[in-house]
C-alpha cells in the first residue's frame, strides 16, 4: 500500500504550515499517511525524534513509502534513512529547507546542533531511497537554503529545486503556505 510520512520541523507540529493540507491530499489519492507530532520540537533531540518514528509499530517503511520533511524534519529524513535496515529502500525522500550543518549562526538555531553533530553516512542514505528531491529557497532566513540542498544533491543525486524568494516555505513567509502544490507535482 502506498504510504507517506510527513515530518514537521523545529518549533512546529503536525497541524502547522502545509502539513494538514498535504496529508488530506495524499489520503484522497489513496495513501496511508502518518504525520506525527515530534517531541520537544523547540529544541529537537535526534534520539527522541528517531525513537518516535521507529517506535510506531503500525508503521513500516517499504518500497511504496514516501517521506516528506520540512526544515529539521527534513534533516530527520537523512537520519531515518541511515537507520533503515539493510535492503529496505523507500520510494521517495522529499526534503524541504533541510539544514545539513549547524550553519553560520548556530546560537540562533540550536535545534540544528543535535541533528547535524555527527557526520552523515551519505552512502547508506543514498542506498535507502530510490528517489531524492531537494527543495530550497535562495533567501531562507534560517540558513536552510540552497547551500544545503546543493550539498545533498551532490552527495545523493536526485532532483534539486531552488525556488527564488520563497523563504522557509512556511506561513511566516506567506499565508499561501497553508498549501504547497509543488509537492503534489513532485509526488505525482
Amino acid at each position: 500500500m502506498k504510504n507517506a510520512i510527513i515530518l514537521h520541523g523545529a518549533g512546529n507540529n503536525s497541524q502547522g504550515n502545509w502539513f494538514p493540507w498535504l496529508k488530506k491530499q495524499l489520503e484522497v489519492k489513496g495513501y496511508k499517511v502518518w504525520s506525527p507530532d515530534l517531541p520537544d520540537s523547540d529544541v529537537p533531540i535526534q534520539k527522541d525524534w528517531l525513537d518516535t518514528v521507529f517506535s510506531n509499530h503500525d508503521w513500516e517503511f517499504n518500497s511504496d513509502s514516501i517521506i516528506i520533511g520540512h526544515s529539521a524534519g527534513a534533516t530527520l529524513i537523512l537520519r531515518i534513512l541511515e537507520k533503515l535496515p539493510e535492503g529496505v529502500k523507500v520510494n521517495k525522500a522529499i526534503l524541504v529547507a533541510a539544514p545539513t550543518d549547524k550553519g553560520k549562526i548556530p546560537e540562533y538555531f540550536p535545534y540544528k546542533e543535535d541533528l547535524t553533530r555527527e557526520s552523515f553516512n551519505w552512502n547508506k542514505i543514498k542506498n535507502s531511497s530510490k528517489n531524492f528531491y531537494f527543495i530550497a529557497s535562495d533567501n531562507d532566513p534560517y540558513d536552510c537554503g540552497g547551500r544545503h540542498a546543493k550539498v545533498m544533491h551532490e552527495k545523493l543525486g536526485g532532483e534539486l529545486i531552488i525556488k527564488p524568494g520563497e523563504g522557509h516555505f512556511n506561513l511566516e513567509k506567506s499565508p499561501s503556505y497553508k498549501e504547497f502544490p509543488l509537492l503534489l507535482t513532485v509526488i505525482h
